[in-house]
C-alpha cells in the first residue's frame, strides 16, 4: 500500500494503476478532482465502463460484489465508485470489502470516497484489506497560510500569474471556499487581457457582478459625497462583499492622495505630482478636487486608521472592522467622524 497525495496523484497513475483506491477527505473540490483523475488514467487503460453506488440507509452491498462479478457482455473493463457518506461501511460493508480485496477482479477497478477518516477506521479489517491491494489518498484541508499557494498554483495552471497584494484579494474574498476560488480564476481566464493580473485587475473581478463595487466607494469618498459613499459601503456590506478587499480599495486611494499631496508640499504642481504619483487619467480630476480639501497631515491620520482596521482583521486588535471603514470612508469624503482627540484615544 501506498499513501498518495494530490500533488503527485498524476505520476503515481502513470506508473501504475492499482485495482483499488480509497480517498478521504472533506474538501469536496479536491476529494472529487482527485476521483476524476483517476477515472482519467483508467480510461486510458480501457476501463470504459463507469458505476457509481452511494452508500446510505439501507445500501445492499451484495449488488456491489455482484456488480464486479458480472461480466460485460462486450467484456469491457469498468469502474466502480463507492461513496460512503458516513465514512463507515458498517458490518456488511466491511465483509464485502473483505471478500472483494481477498480476489479482485481482473477487469474492474474499485474506488471508495470518504470523508475524513480517523485513526480507529484506519486499523479496521476492512481498511487493512483495501490497504494490502492499493493505495490510499488522504486529502487535507487547504487552511488560510496554505491557500495564497494553493491558489497561485491554480493560477499557474490556468495559464495566469498574479502579484502578491492580487493573491490576497482573492483569498479574502473566497475566505477558504476552494471551489468558489476556482470559480474566479475561471473568470480570470476568461475577462483578463493580460497573463499577470494585478491588485487593481482582482478587485474589479472579483466585485463585478455586484450592484455595489468598491470602485464607486472610493470615487464616492474622493469627490466629497459622504452620504453617497456611507450608502455605497452599507450595500457592500449588506452584499456579503469582503472588508479586506474594501479596506484595500480604500487604502490604496488614501496612498496616492497622500503621496500626491507630499510632492506638491515639497513644491511640485498638481499636475507633476500627480504624474509621479502615477495617478491614472480617468481619476485626475477626482484627485485635484480631494488635493485641495484635503491636507496631507489627515491622511496620515488616515491611513493610521486604515492599519488599525487591518490590525482588526487579522485579530491583532480589538473593534468593529465595518466601524473603522465608515470612519475611513467619511474621513476620505472630508468629514472627521472623530475629533482629533478622539482619533489619537482610538488608535492608541
Amino acid at each position: 500500500m501506498a499513501k498518495l497525495v494530490p500533488e503527485k496523484i498524476s505520476s503515481s497513475l502513470s506508473k501504475q494503476l492499482k485495482p483499488v483506491y480509497l480517498i478521504s477527505g472533506d474538501e469536496t473540490l479536491l476529494v472529487n478532482e482527485a476521483s476524476s483523475e483517476i477515472r482519467k488514467h483508467a480510461r486510458k487503460q480501457g476501463y470504459s465502463q463507469h458505476e457509481v453506488h452511494h452508500v446510505e440507509g439501507s445500501f445492499n452491498w451484495d449488488n456491489l460484489l455482484m456488480s464486479a462479478n458480472t461480466m460485460s457482455l462486450f467484456a469491457e473493463k469498468k469502474i466502480i465508485e463507492v461513496r460512503i457518506k458516513n465514512g463507515k461501511p458498517g458490518d456488511a460493508g466491511g465483509k464485502a470489502l473483505k471478500a472483494y480485496c481477498a480476489q479482485v477482479p481482473d477487469d474492474t477497478l474499485l474506488v471508495l470516497v470518504l470523508p475524513k477518516i480517523d485513526k480507529r477506521s484506519e486499523n479496521t479489517a476492512w481498511h487493512k484489506a483495501v490497504a494490502s491491494v492499493g493505495d490510499t489518498l488522504t486529502i487535507w484541508p487547504i487552511g488560510i497560510k496554505q491557500l495564497p499557494r494553493w491558489i497561485e498554483t491554480r493560477l499557474h495552471a490556468a495559464g495566469l500569474s498574479a502579484e502578491p497584494q492580487a493573491i490576497d484579494i482573492l483569498c479574502a474574498k473566497v475566505e477558504g471556499n476552494l471551489l468558489a476560488a476556482v470559480q474566479e480564476i475561471e473568470k480570470l481566464k476568461l475577462l483578463s487581457d493580460s497573463k499577470v493580473i494585478d491588485a487593481t485587475s482582482m478587485a474589479a473581478a472579483v466585485t463585478d457582478s455586484a450592484r455595489y463595487n468598491v470602485f464607486d466607494l472610493v470615487d464616492k469618498a474622493m469627490s466629497g459625497d459622504a452620504r453617497a459613499a456611507v450608502e455605497c459601503l452599507a450595500g457592500l456590506k449588506a452584499e456579503g462583499n469582503s472588508a479586506p478587499v474594501i479596506l484595500w480599495a480604500l487604502v490604496n486611494q488614501a496612498r496616492t492622495l497622500a503621496q500626491v499631496l507630499e510632492f506638491m508640499q515639497a513644491g511640485d504642481s498638481f499636475d507633476v505630482a500627480a504624474q509621479k504619483s502615477k495617478v491614472w487619467k480617468n481619476k485626475i480630476n477626482l484627485v485635484r478636487r480631494a488635493s485641495q480639501r484635503c491636507k496631507l497631515k489627515d491622511m496620515h491620520w488616515l491611513l493610521r486608521h486604515c492599519s488599525h482596521a487591518d490590525r482588526i482583521i487579522k485579530g491583532i486588535d480589538n473593534g468593529d472592522v465595518w466601524n473603522e471603514l465608515m470612519d475611513i470612508s467619511l474621513n476620505l469624503s472630508g468629514v472627521m467622524a472623530l475629533s482629533k482627540r478622539s482619533q489619537k484615544v482610538a488608535l492608541s
